[in-house]
């Protein structure tokens, strides 16, 4: 079978025009950009895509041992990039798909020319001298709830990553989306995501970044979105006016209004 099929991709915009990638995060789908992809249809190749255990990519493209690590789902969207012949393209990664995307760039640097990370985090345990935003016993904590009980945590949790109280079907949405996803591999995929480490790599990024943060994160804080835009040597950082984990969703406009002048070569004003 080939990538393309294995990962449900779906292409969208300019067939000849610049692809650009579009990556879900944990608990997602490649449904959760449409309200942001296809404002860069007139100009791009869109290309939409499922990771392996997600949404509706083919039930043996999840392996144990491959997607034990972020560099096997990195090393999917290198293969599935190669494929579509994707060269000095855009990719565009969420949560857990911005550190993936950075992986995915070292192993083949000719795929993208620049990156755009919407909430990203390149540790989430705190360290020495790093905030991350939860201590090594919250992440065990919510670890060892996802496996007890899977759609508990989802129902309970989802409506914190996504905020936005006042606007409880976008938390609904994001909870139906966690139960559609299988439990045990919910929680490889969370474990693998959680308990990363990426901040070594973000130094080896060379292609402009610009890095997507909202005033208020549950899942990766401000202070998070701040160091990696500025160990990134040629990041940047646009704060949105907007709260939650899922600004693509919540606030779709201000994440568009943020991308087109990035990808145009505009400096970023960083004021939200």
């Amino acid at each position: 079978m080939s990538m393309a099929k294995r990962h449900n991709v779906t292409e969208s915009g300019r067939p000849d025009g610049p692809a650009m990638v579009f990556a879900h995060g944990f608990g997602c789908d490649q449904h959760m950009w449409r309200f942001v992809a296809p404002a860069f249809e007139d100009r791009f190749r869109v290309i939409l895509f499922d990771h392996a255990g997600a949404g509706g990519s083919a039930p043996d493209a999840y392996d144990v041992e491959r997607h034990g690590s972020l560099q096997g789902y990195a090393q999917d969207v290198v293969e599935l990039c190669r494929e579509l012949g994707v060269t000095d393209g855009v990719f565009v990664g969420h949560s857990v798909s911005a550190m993936i995307g950075v992986l995915a760039d070292l192993q083949a640097p000719e795929l993208f020319e620049r990156l755009v990370l919407v909430g990203p985090s390149a540790r989430y345990i705190n360290d020495e001298g790093y905030v991350g935003g939860f201590t090594e016993a919250d992440i065990r904590e919510l670890l060892d709830s996802l496996e007890s009980n899977y759609l508990g945590w989802s129902t309970a949790m989802a409506p914190v990553i996504m905020g936005n109280a006042d606007r409880p079907e976008l938390g609904e949405e994001l909870t139906n989306s966690f139960c559609r996803t299988d439990p045990d591999l919910a929680r490889r995929f969370a474990e693998v995501t959680f308990l990363s480490d990426n901040r070594a790599d973000l130094a080896g990024v060379r292609k402009p970044t610009l890095v997507l943060q909202c005033s208020h994160d549950a899942i990766a804080p401000v202070s998070v979105g701040e160091y990696v835009a500025e160990q990134l040597p040629h990041g940047s950082l646009a704060m949105l006016d907007a709260t939650g984990h899922c600004p693509h969703l919540s606030a779709p406009d201000q994440t568009i209004a943020a991308m087109v002048p990035f990808l145009r070569g505009v400096p970023v004003d960083s004021s939200p």
